[in-house]
């Protein structure tokens, strides 16, 4: 048997450290040849680390969350034949091992010495278990408190006391035997901190439970480059941010009809893509806004082709996948390619390219998207359009009252390199799009 160390890799794009997030292994577990060990996280996505070779694993390299340089020890492996490294390099078998005592012979007497009673509150302690495991047979407790609208098992004394407690005992974790509710029950229940307001502190004669409880939660993985992205964006980037009104009622009933005729066929049409293609149209007559600004070398890029980011939520957190080329795409295409980077990015298995090099950005937040809001750029980008939720309001036409559906934008632009007056025109020409939905597909 021999020793097998699995490096972490050269990911590429001149990266030099990565974040371990999770392993998928364990010491002492077997591993199988491709079979992913591990997942770490770089600047732009979550990569899977796979084993070249079968073994068992000895040893993990890191824990999660921590920073790992490319060419360190990843994981290290037992394997058959002669692997790859010494086990005397092993970070277990580096340690000085600790010399160990002979065993003493047992006493005589051990085996016909009867074992010590239980106290009362180790044998409270012991029956914990079993109760608790009885109760969440019958949905009646979790981790020993019972739920709402159960009758908890307690003596009159006990009750008594914990009314002149102001405890409701419906929280008291219960020792006693068939869940019942001792006295030492209430004793640490009030001693942790439960005891609640005296009985008549309130109003009505009823308490509440104090909770004293808190929760650390490392900041890692994705969410970490989300801090560390918005605080760049937001340091780095003097925002200007810009709001306007959109009657979006001719565009909802075009987008409709579409649906209407071609859902079937085509997929379903949301308002997103219409809205993408007003982005592209309008970054044509205003192209400093399908930009990236390089700060250290001064230098801004603009571009013809729209690589265009739409901010996409997933339960890890906020990434931005890219449509590459959107001006090259109909609005059916659009909405099929917004699709496909969504669902990767909800599953993890988005990657570094699809995550890399958009050039504007689209943020909405659908039907929550709220009335208005001021979206962060996306750094190195200069600008992004943040989309809220639609409303349907009166609003007078041509010296009428009528009912239109409407919707704010709000557009945040880097001040650095775009004036306010662009900013509004740009934004204009966006609405124009939008409320002459004909437009959309006039080059």
């Amino acid at each position: 048997m021999g020793h097998h160390v699995i490096k972490m890799p050269d990911i590429g794009e001149g990266i030099a450290e990565v974040e371990l997030i999770t392993w998928k292994v364990e010491v002492g577990g077997p591993v199988a040849e491709d079979q992913v060990v591990a997942e770490v996280m770089t600047d732009k996505a979550m990569v899977e680390i796979p084993s070249p070779v079968s073994g068992t694993v000895v040893s993990l390299g890191g824990k999660p969350g921590q920073m790992m340089a490319v060419g360190s020890e990843l994981i290290r492996l037992e394997v058959d034949g002669a692997g790859n490294a010494s086990a005397a390099s092993s970070p277990a078998a580096a340690a000085p091992a600790e010399p160990v005592a002979a065993p003493k012979a047992a006493a005589p007497a051990a085996a016909t010495e009867p074992a010590p009673a239980a106290t009362p509150a180790k044998a409270a302690a012991a029956s914990a278990p079993a109760c608790a495991a009885k109760q969440d047979a019958r949905g009646a407790v979790t981790n020993g408190v019972l739920t709402a609208g159960e009758a908890p098992l307690a003596s009159p004394a006990v009750r008594r006391r914990a009314w002149d407690l102001g405890v409701e005992l419906r929280y008291v974790p219960a020792t006693g035997p068939g869940g019942r509710i001792l006295q030492a029950d209430l004793d640490a229940y009030a001693a942790a901190g439960g005891k609640a307001q005296p009985v008549g502190g309130s109003a009505g004669g009823s308490s509440y439970a104090r909770r004293t409880g808190e929760q650390q939660v490392p900041v890692m993985g994705l969410r970490r480059k989300i801090a560390q992205k918005m605080q760049q964006s937001w340091s780095t980037i003097p925002h200007i941010t810009y709001v306007e009104e959109i009657d979006v009622t001719e565009v909802e009933a075009l987008r409709a009809r579409l649906n209407e005729r071609w859902a079937k066929e085509r997929g379903k049409l949301t308002l997103l893509p219409l809205l993408a293609r007003a982005v592209v149209l309008a970054a044509r007559d205003f192209p400093q806004m399908n930009a990236r600004y390089d700060d250290q070398a001064n230098i801004v890029t603009r571009y013809e082709g729209v690589q265009l980011g739409i901010a996409t939520q997933s339960e890890v957190g906020l990434s931005v996948p890219v449509v590459a080329h959107a001006e090259s795409l109909d609005l059916w295409q659009t909405a099929a390619e917004i699709a496909r980077l969504a669902s990767a990015v909800r599953v993890g298995k988005a990657t570094r390219e699809e995550l890399s090099g958009s050039t504007i950005t689209i943020s909405s937040l659908g039907a929550i998207g709220g009335l208005v809001s001021t979206p962060i750029i996306n750094h190195p980008e200069v600008a992004i359009v943040g989309v809220n939720r639609i409303i349907e309001r009166p609003m007078f036409r041509e010296g009428q009252v009528v009912a239109r559906k409407l919707m704010n934008l709000s557009s945040s632009f880097d001040h650095r390199i775009v004036d306010g007056m662009d900013a509004a025109e740009f934004v204009q020409a966006i609405r124009t799009r939008l409320e002459t939905p004909a437009l959309l597909f006039v080059e």
